[in-house]
């Protein structure tokens, strides 16, 4: 039940808002406000979480903002928004927040959140610098063991970011400084959750990390994005946010968090690279031992670590020529992926993991103990070793327990046999042959999310509202409750869009299309048709699902008409819509060519796009392992995959793409699908129907 004087704090902020940005209010965002107040404020708590589908124009960041925040705060509780990228994390905590606290007259405290990753460490700051200063090789060996000896350009860039935090003109994130910081630049600057000493650490009042943190605990609203809240999760919850309990979450960009979770909680292993690891590690234990000599208690277990680090790579060695064996007897595809059915990886491999799993979770216990020890050793001011020789073997301590694990996800779910009507795992296998190295990974991952889901979110946030523009899959949401578990009983909604679509824009399937399975002749149609499909003077989207394809049709255009394409692949998409954009400005005219990621989250309002061309239909790849092994359940268990899953997530997927046309009310315009299956195959009524009301011209 919302209490009376939260319902007008709410009405008279909205009514503020509308004032004060001049604006008038929407049926669709009136809507949001109250279909996330009433789920936020259900007397049971099973009820109280909102699905609601918000198209383009709505305004949801207001709708779900102007409920929730009120709210919160008469409940105690903290509201964490959560977004699919940094990007709108920033535009949500620079832009959308202070305008609407504004706006409203409201005084919230609100912080942005990122992962320890975006931060750089004093410390490793110090021992990059240090390590330049005399010219001690300057090597540092990163988690994927690439040496990287910083030249002339990165030695002054370290010097320049030290500068920038002494004087306190930089926050240390990476976000935030002004130049483009390439990543292997930034990993000697960073460090996991392993390897940073926390509070003992010398430079923790400097901290950029922890400063960022501190903010946390007198904030009312967090800004954050969903790997971080996943990261959260499989903590236990309460680690990096506040418990789950004393959340109100709010995942924008709700489309991505199944995808988000299957990949947080996916494990992987390349055997030869891990048994590399290992044999370093012996040889690193045997060089610190001398500093670490008058430490009995650590002299001691130093050579235990080392000679159990020694079987854990004998027995990976024994299960490279097995998981080779599955390679080599398998017609698998020209990339060297297998994928074993049902998930069963067989009863040599499930007999290795067994002993990999095993071993290397007694060894990750006695890495624990090192760490511990070391810590100890840090609050120890009579202890025999200096300081940053200690710092220096925390870190890489740390990095062992990391690595150690991420072996025992994956060896410990490899060796489990699936129970009875129990959803498999995917398993598979990659050749990887990067860097002139042959080596297999090996890959576990859940095909969904939604039980995970179920138990470390939805029963144990205290609320959630999901939102975003697409959650409904051929007009319902079952795809969406299939991959997140978002329980029956969650309040569903899609609002009313703030634009007409029936006069801004038409959709369009030309008589003579292709069907978009028949591969060459599909590409010869685009070939030959490409010009016509042109606006000129203002900007076309095209939009592709094989980069092969892409390729293969540019390189037959005209040289002339190449000139007018910006492809991805040629630069950054950030670069890409500049430029873009920039063309578009001078009166020229311009046309990107993308794949998935051109499909969701560019906004090219305007000018900037005119027309989307849609290449064919947006089916998912059918060699991914995680479809297959979805598939392949589905099958077994009567359903059928194509209809089941192949076609819903098609669905999304177009939906999507026809929504880069229309970015504000004003904006006009065409999509254009080259793919005759609308019109010949019988779901391609479907898949019309689910698409926003433009006109149609089909056929």
């Amino acid at each position: 039940m919302l209490d009376p004087k939260v319902r007008e704090t709410i009405q008279q902020g909205y009514r503020q808002f509308l004032k004060t940005r001049d604006l008038s209010p929407r049926l669709g965002q009136k809507q949001m406000i109250a279909a996330v107040a009433n789920a936020l404020t259900n007397t049971d708590p099973d009820k109280r979480v909102a699905v609601v589908e918000a198209g383009t124009g709505t305004g949801k960041t207001v709708g779900y903002l102007i409920a929730a925040l009120p709210i919160a705060r008469a409940l105690k509780k903290t509201v964490v928004v959560a977004t699919g990228t940094i990007a709108l994390q920033e535009q949500l905590i620079h832009k959308d927040l202070p305008e609407l606290l504004e706006a409203c007259g409201w005084d919230h405290s609100c912080a942005l959140v990122k992962g320890r990753g975006r931060y750089a460490c004093n410390l490793k700051m110090e021992q990059c610098l240090d390590a330049i200063k005399s010219k001690d090789a300057g090597l540092f060996l990163f988690e994927d063991e690439v040496a990287f000896n910083p030249n002339q350009h990165t030695e002054g860039l370290y010097r320049e970011m030290s500068d920038a935090l002494a004087e306190g003109i930089w926050d240390g994130d990476r976000d935030s400084w002004e130049t483009r910081i390439q990543d292997v630049e930034w990993r000697a600057l960073t460090i996991d959750r392993r390897q940073c000493t926390g509070r003992r650490c010398r430079f923790v009042n400097q901290c950029a990390f922890f400063n960022a943190r501190n903010e946390l605990e007198e904030s009312e609203c967090i800004v954050a994005n969903h790997d971080l809240v996943m990261a959260d999760l499989a903590l236990g919850g309460g680690a990096i946010l506040p418990p789950p309990e004393d959340c109100i979450y709010i995942f924008d960009e709700g489309h991505r968090l199944g995808d988000t979770a299957i990949r947080h909680f996916g494990a992987e292993c390349r055997v030869n690279n891990s048994i590399t690891f290992l044999e370093r590690l012996q040889k690193q234990i045997k060089g610190q031992g001398p500093l670490f000599e008058k430490d009995s208690a650590l002299t001691e277990q130093l050579p235990r670590i080392e000679k159990e680090a020694g079987q854990i790579a004998e027995l990976l060695s024994f299960a490279y020529p097995l998981l080779q064996q599955s390679l080599e007897s398998a017609d698998y595809p020209e990339d060297g992926r297998y994928r074993y059915a049902h998930g069963d990886v067989g009863a040599g491999i499930r007999d290795i993991a067994k002993q990999i799993a095993h071993k290397t979770s007694g060894w990750l216990g006695r890495l624990e103990v090192l760490v511990d020890t070391l810590n100890d050793a840090l609050g120890d001011k009579q202890y025999p070793v200096p300081i940053p020789d200690i710092e220096m073997f925390y870190q890489q301590a740390g990095s062992w327990q990391s690595r150690a694990e991420q072996l025992l996800a994956l060896w410990d779910r490899l060796h489990r046999e699936l129970k009875q009507g129990e959803m498999p795992t995917a398993c598979w296998l990659r050749l990887d042959d990067s860097g002139g190295n042959i080596d297999i990974s090996v890959n576990a991952s859940p095909i969904q999310a939604a039980e995970l889901l179920s138990d470390r979110l939805w029963g144990s946030c205290y609320a959630a509202v999901l939102t975003s523009a697409t959650l409904k899959a051929l007009g319902n949401f079952e795809t969406l409750k299939r991959e997140t578990g978002v329980p029956d009983f969650a309040n569903f909604m899609s609002v009313a869009g703030a634009f007409n679509y029936g006069e801004a824009a038409v959709i369009r399937v030309p008589s003579d299309a292709v069907e978009g399975n028949s591969v060459d002749a599909h590409s010869r149609y685009i070939v030959d048709n490409f010009p016509g499909l042109v606006e000129k003077r203002c900007g076309t989207l095209v939009l592709f699902s094989s980069k092969r394809q892409m390729e293969q049709v540019f390189d037959e255009l005209d040289k002339d008409l190449q000139k007018e394409i910006i492809m991805q692949g040629q630069f950054s998409n950030r670069e890409m819509v500049r430029l873009h954009k920039e063309r578009i400005d001078q009166g020229r005219t311009s046309v990107l060519m993308g794949l998935a990621s051109f499909a969701e989250g560019v906004d090219l309002p305007g000018d900037y796009c005119k027309h989307v061309v849609i290449a064919k239909l947006p089916f998912a790849v059918p060699d991914d392992p995680l479809h297959e092994a979805l598939s392949e359940w589905v099958e077994d268990r009567g359903g059928n995959s194509f209809f089941d899953i192949s076609l819903p997530i098609a669905s999304l997927r177009l939906i999507q793409a026809c929504g880069r046309l229309l970015r504000t009310e004003t904006d006009t315009g065409a999509v254009t699908i080259l793919d005759k299956r609308l019109i010949t195959k019988r779901y391609g009524g479907q898949l019309l129907n689910a698409l926003p009301p433009f006109r149609r011209e089909i056929g």
